[in-house]
């Protein structure tokens, strides 16, 4: 499931110093190897799975208020003769007289010295404390995989803190079940070292990003409700039954209202680690409850909120980041080169618009490739007509282009692409034939990497998407791009009475490889402006009576960014689902194989909340 080999590094940003997390396997069985070190400036690395730890290096204090005096992946041969106790699962028993125990840290190796302790009949994963002393392993029994492969301790004393009577299944790679068995049993599969991993990077980079806004800028953390009134013109809400008759809350999908009400009420700089809900359908990269770094600034600019996410992200995310300033680029160019508003540009393989080639009133893109990739094969050629369905557009494969376009259409096709290229072209509406090529691109890439006729780049290539319309075209009218209380772009104010379809706003995506991983606008702060706004997108402004008042109120300029925490740790750790980053997840459909919710409540409960 896991494709990573190596993990990535830590950039602090008091200081460069770097740590060694290691992660071994033993034959057949589950191994964690941790190390994690306290440096000078008291700031928590976790670095690279191959590196040796400097072993005069102090760990992290992770004994501390226990009864443990040391973890599994802690004592090193400058240890030999002292007095341990170690606790942990029991992961592996040898010839009745080895045996492996396992903690969040790593693994030590526990030998029986004395003929009457026995470990035969303990069952694996048991929980178990040991007593012993800590001795050398014979020279040539070092396990160099092992950061604890020089000692092991010899058991004095041995209890049996919880027996397991049965799992569910087994704590090995090879034998890792199915993704919904191990959801329904997340207390185990959260033994695994990649989840083991997965979280703390998760606990580091959220502790690191809380030290860059506090300790470096002072920013102020602060709590909102999740339970709250709908919000107009967003995503849907879930909503939430109370005992009063016929009233209900929703769950809030964002602190939107609250935290540009926060800039009216003077606190200037906010941020909080939020928890959002969306009702809408669960996918690898989207849950209905997520996460989100939740930051809203006052009296700054769109290049302000840009300049600090760029630096906040280069100094605490997990993986090395390029330089501030970030690259960027408006919807429209994002759009008509790439067929995407987050558009990955790990690869080069760029929209061509070839409509100048005609006079007709038909919008004509192609995507060029090279022509040794040959003809698409049957599972290709049916995602493609699934998507000409989707956009409602006409797909022309390579193949079919003199067929279905012409001759001389064809051959004006082959002199713009060149000879040596094969190309897919759409016809159709303009930013619908994009949007379908773009799909098309997405799986054409790994396609064409699979046989070395293209180069993906793996570094991370984040980029901006700026320039957004205001508006699109919706079922009933216009509808908001982002949210209604985005600001319009100031040198298109004034096409909002005559031409409101082509004003841009001041909105801004934060795209990382193809990855929208976070997104916010510089706000309305006027009250008549944010009127006009929601009266062009038919929204009845009594309904936000509260913060109209709030920005009437005397409320200074300011804008702000949510960073989707969920997706940038899941690309942070290479992982496939931003499941695989969250404790307790939802599954594909949106459930909880755990306890099984959502679930059916009681007649008295329907009662209770006014519910037939």
């Amino acid at each position: 499931m896991y494709r990573r080999k190596v993990a990535t590094i830590v950039k602090p940003f008091f200081c460069r110093e770097r740590s060694s997390l290691l992660l071994r396997k033993v034959p057949g069985t589950l191994n964690i190897d941790f190390n994690v070190k306290q440096i000078s400036c008291r700031f928590l690395c976790i670095g690279n799975y191959d590196t040796k730890p400097d072993l005069k290096d102090k760990t992290q204090e992770s004994c501390s208020f226990t009864y443990r005096t040391h973890t599994c992946g802690e004592l090193r041969a400058s240890n030999k003769g002292e007095k341990v106790i170690l606790c942990g699962w029991v992961q592996f028993i040898r010839l009745s007289k080895f045996l492996l125990l396992r903690d969040s840290y790593g693994l030590t190796q526990c030998t029986i010295k004395d003929s009457d302790t026995s470990v035969a009949d303990i069952p694996l994963e048991t929980i178990v404390k040991i007593h012993g002393i800590v001795v050398p392993r014979p020279e040539n029994t070092f396990n160099p995989n092992m950061k604890t492969g020089e000692i092991e301790v010899s058991i004095g004393k041995i209890e049996i803190l919880n027996h397991v009577e049965k799992l569910p299944f087994n704590l090995r790679e090879y034998q890792k079940p199915k993704e919904q068995l191990r959801l329904q049993h997340r207390y185990i599969d959260l033994r695994f070292p990649e989840m083991q991993y997965n979280l703390r990077q998760r606990s580091l980079m959220l502790h690191n990003m809380r030290r860059f806004l506090i300790e470096r800028h002072n920013f102020c953390e602060i709590e909102t409700p999740t339970l709250f009134c709908r919000t107009p013109g967003g995503a849907r809400e879930f909503i939430v039954p109370t005992h009063h008759t016929g009233l209900f809350y929703s769950l809030v999908q964002s602190p939107q209202q609250f935290k540009q009400m926060l800039m009216s009420g003077g606190v200037d700089r906010y941020f909080q680690v939020a928890r959002c809900y969306r009702d809408e359908s669960t996918r690898p990269d989207r849950q209905p409850e997520f996460t989100q770094l939740d930051i809203e600034l006052s009296f700054t600019t769109l290049d302000g909120i840009l300049a600090m996410i760029e630096n906040l992200l280069y100094e605490t995310f997990i993986k090395d980041l390029p330089k501030p300033p970030f690259h960027r680029m408006t919807y429209k160019d994002a759009i008509e080169n790439y067929g995407s508003d987050k558009p990955n540009v790990t690869y080069d393989l760029r929209l061509k618009n070839i409509s100048y080639l005609f006079n007709d009133n038909y919008t004509l893109y192609v995507i060029p490739f090279s022509n040794k990739l040959g003809k698409l094969t049957a599972k290709y050629k049916e995602k493609v007509k699934e998507l000409q369905k989707k956009y409602n557009v006409k797909v022309v494969l390579d193949e079919h282009l003199m067929k279905e376009l012409g001759n001389e259409v064809a051959s004006k096709i082959k002199n713009v692409i060149g000879v040596e290229n094969a190309g897919i072209v759409a016809v159709g509406g303009e930013e619908n034939v994009c949007l379908c090529l773009g799909e098309i691109r997405q799986f054409l890439a790994p396609l064409l990497e699979s046989k070395q006729l293209l180069h993906i780049d793996n570094t991370m290539k984040p980029l901006w998407v700026v320039d957004f319309p205001l508006f699109i075209k919706g079922e009933n009218g216009l509808e908001t791009c982002h949210h209604p209380f985005t600001a319009p772009h100031p040198d298109d104010v004034q096409l909002l009475d005559t031409d409101p379809e082509n004003v841009r706003s001041l909105a801004y995506d934060l795209v990382l490889n193809g990855n929208e991983v976070g997104g916010g606008s510089i706000r309305i702060h006027n009250a008549r402006l944010q009127e006009k706004i929601l009266k062009i997108l038919k929204i009845d402004s009594s309904k936000l009576s509260h913060f109209l008042d709030a920005l009437r109120s005397g409320c200074p300029p300011h804008g702000g960014i949510a960073l989707g925490i969920d997706r940038l740790v899941s690309i942070a750790c290479n992982a496939e689902s931003i499941r695989d980053v969250i404790a307790f997840p939802k599954s594909h459909d949106g459930k909880d194989p755990l306890s099984g919710a959502p679930n059916v409540i009681s007649e008295d409960d329907r009662n209770y909340y006014h519910l037939k």
